[in-house]
C-alpha cells in the first residue's frame, strides 16, 4: 500500500515562508521516479485543488494564484517532493496534500493526512 506522508506545515505570518515535504517511504525508487507528482490544497467545505505539479524531468506547472511565490521540486533519491511557499497570504491557509497524477491528471493513490498551513497575523 502506497503511503504519502506530508509535513512542514504550521502557523506563519503573512509574507512568511514555509517548506512542505511529501515522502513516499514505502514506494520503491523505480516506481517513484517516473511519477508526475502534485501538491493540492483543501479548505473546509471545498474539494482539493491542484496547486503545483512536477514531471519526472522536473518540468513544473503552477496554479495562477501561486505563480512566482511557490516552487515545487523533487528529490528522487529520497522519494520526496517539496513545495517552497513564499510571500504567503491568508488565502493560502489550507490543508496541503501531495499525490501522484495519472495520465488524465487525476490523483492516483490514497490521500495522506495532509499538513495544515495557517497564514495569520
Amino acid at each position: 500500500q502506497v503511503q504519502l506522508v506530508e509535513s512542514g506545515g504550521g502557523l506563519v505570518q503573512p509574507g512568511g515562508s514555509l517548506r512542505l515535504s511529501c515522502r513516499a517511504p514505502r514506494m520503491i525508487t523505480s516506481v517513484f521516479n517516473p511519477l508526475l507528482m502534485g501538491w493540492y490544497r483543501q479548505v473546509p467545505g471545498k474539494g482539493r485543488e491542484l496547486v503545483a505539479s512536477i514531471t519526472p524531468d522536473r518540468f513544473t506547472n503552477y496554479g495562477d494564484s501561486v505563480k512566482g511565490r511557490f516552487t515545487i521540486s523533487r528529490d528522487n533519491s529520497r522519494k520526496t517532493v517539496y513545495l517552497q511557499m513564499s510571500d504567503l497570504k491568508p488565502e493560502n491557509t489550507a490543508v496541503y496534500y501531495c499525490n501522484a497524477l495519472s495520465a488524465i491528471k487525476q490523483p492516483t493513490y490514497d490521500w495522506g493526512q495532509g499538513t495544515q498551513v495557517t497564514v495569520s497575523s
